[in-house]
């Protein structure tokens, strides 16, 4: 089984356990840190006073000596390498983005301890020149993160607010560096009234000089292989358009792009939970030795994606899933001559259509993947009902309906990319047998999950939290739950998402999608056709689910799903 050094960008499981068993899918095993040394967490200590949430404290973020010190360790054990620098350099996603006093010296001399962190990079492809070495950048988001330091709900929805505005275009690094403050007409912004702004651009140009020394120092030095920047939570316009233009000039200017973006060096687009499964899926290609690049088509079933901008993304879906499939190593065509097909669904109107389409691939053996757009955060119920009723949707080598568009296209994109590469090279039994049922699992996953957790019990699960609230000033409860409700209702909560997902896992098992003894899943893609493997049992132990970051929107879940040749 190959062997990939896989650095997350946090322990949350899009991250981390979902890019595992994606691994296990596609005969890859993902060598990891500690998870005590990539745990991130929410502040954990706040102070009250008559009633009312005073302030919070005490986050956890990775360690990032213990990381550099692992990847040194592990990299002569790894065939290839997947690396969050935002985990290395500042210990994951919520690191990279809190407020900062200083935004340390001028570049590239900026902060000798972070470019040291960053510099393992360089070591490792040097050591081992043929191993891909691939990296998962982000430019940092509009707001910093509630309940991080303090920062309380009111102060990020004015952060995020106050970010969005237009600033004077800059092109040069220290035009950008200097004009977060400067408005179009060249007058700088008011004083925000629950956050300290300078802190903040502080934060932003600390970043925004680790993504030049990334693409300058590492990538267009050839240390790095591919480069996917994610842009999270991003917007049309604001404090990032400046950031996004001189990263895709870059490209354009110095790694041989076209538009901001290079298939075989870089790639910018809005996404930041589903790069690494996105990576895993270009890996795949890499390791399994696939050859060419899979050829993607996209059928849309309600509006086209090029007339959808989700609100919190800068490009139109379509631009999305074109760059995305790029990440993952594939080729995007515009005529019926694919090898992969991406079944759209943007209106829950057209779904019907959708799953006549689905069940036409499966007849004619077209590999598909099914991406959710109607639901928003969420799976559509109308979408996700109709999918369930369907034998073919067993058949799928991916499928998301979770948060963003762009984290909905890397997860679907990255499983399909991995799962498909792999039925076609693997031909030993045993593991063919490890990975169907791992792809298994990890579809039924994300229906368990992105429906019948996010659109249904998460609801039970909010309501219960927020009339508990320890707080009268705290009306969102559910958001740090074992802060803001008391240990007691805090045990009723984890025994109500453990009762729930119990029942939920039995629903799904006997949906026709994974009806147990009927429902099929592809077990190889061979020239001489399919064979396929049956679902056999599908369970969730008991005491798996869990309010990983002690938050209703977060929470583990690892179903184990087992087929069976037929």
């Amino acid at each position: 089984m190959k062997k990939v050094l896989y650095v997350p960008l946090d322990d949350r499981p899009a991250n981390l356990d979902d890019v595992i068993v994606q691994g296990r899918s596609a005969g890859i095993q993902l060598i990891v840190p500690d998870r005590e040394d990539i745990a991130n967490r929410l502040d954990s200590k706040a102070v009250a006073e008559d009633g009312q949430l005073v302030s919070t404290s005490s986050p956890t973020y990775g360690k990032t000596r213990n990381i550099f010190r692992f990847i040194r360790e592990h990299a002569a054990q790894a065939d290839g390498f997947i690396i969050s620098t935002d985990m290395l350099a500042y210990g994951g996603l919520i690191g990279s983005r809190r407020l900062r006093s200083s935004a340390g010296g001028a570049y590239p001399d900026y902060d000798p301890e972070t470019t040291k962190l960053l510099d393992v990079v360089r070591e490792v492809k040097r050591a081992y020149p043929r191993k891909p070495v691939y990296v998962l950048d982000t430019i940092m988001r509009l707001a910093t993160t509630v309940f991080v330091e303090g920062l309380t709900q009111a102060a990020y929805d004015e952060a995020r607010a106050f970010a969005q505005q237009p600033r004077a275009v800059a092109t040069t690094f220290e035009g950008i560096l200097e004009g977060y403050d400067t408005k179009p007409d060249g007058t700088s912004f008011g004083e925000p009234t629950l956050f300290d702004k300078e802190q903040y651009y502080n934060a932003r140009r600390h970043k925004f000089k680790t993504n030049r020394y990334i693409i300058e120092r590492l990538v267009r030095e050839g240390y790095v292989d591919f480069l996917a920047v994610g842009v999270d939570d991003s917007y049309t316009q604001g404090v990032q358009a400046n950031e996004i233009a001189y990263l895709e000039a870059f490209v354009n200017e110095h790694l041989g792009g076209t538009g901001g973006q290079n298939p075989d060096k870089a790639i910018i687009l809005p996404d930041a939970d589903a790069l690494g499964y996105s990576l895993l899926g270009r890996m795949a290609k890499e390791l399994h030795q696939y050859g060419s690049r899979p050829k993607y088509g996209v059928k849309y079933f309600g509006p086209d994606g090029s007339t959808i901008v989700n609100p919190y993304e800068y490009m139109s879906v379509h631009d999305n899933i074109r760059h995305h499939v790029d990440i993952v190593g594939g080729e995007f065509v515009d005529t019926s001559a694919y090898d992969i097909e991406i079944v759209a669904v943007t209106s829950s109107s057209e779904i019907g259509a959708a799953v006549s389409r689905m069940e036409a691939n499966s007849a004619g053996r077209i590999p598909t993947l099914v991406i959710d757009f109607v639901g928003g955060g969420a799976a559509d119920a109308t979408v996700t009902e109709a999918l369930l009723d369907s034998v073919s949707t067993g058949q799928l080598l991916g499928y998301s309906a979770w948060n963003t568009a762009g984290n909905k296209i890397g997860m679907a994109l990255g499983m399909a990319q991995a799962r498909f590469v792999y039925l076609g090279t693997e031909k030993r039994p045993p593991a063919l047998q490890e990975a169907v049922n791992a792809h298994g699992s990890l579809l039924f996953k994300r229906f368990l999950k992105d429906y019948y957790y996010k659109k249904i019990t998460i609801a039970e699960i909010r309501t219960y939290s927020r009339a508990h609230t320890l707080y009268s000033n705290v009306p969102y409860a559910d958001q740090n739950i074992r802060l803001f409700n008391s240990p007691e209702d805090y045990k009723v909560l984890v025994e109500m998402l453990r009762e729930r997902m119990q029942a939920n896992t039995e629903a799904l098992a006997a949906r026709k999608a994974f009806e147990l003894g009927v429902s099929q899943n592809v077990w190889r893609i061979k020239p001489s056709g399919w064979s396929y493997a049956t679902y056999a049992c599908a369970s969730l132990d008991y005491d798996n689910p869990a309010f990983i970051w002690e938050r209703a929107f977060e929470i583990t879940l690892g179903p184990e799903v087992t087929l069976k040749e037929c």
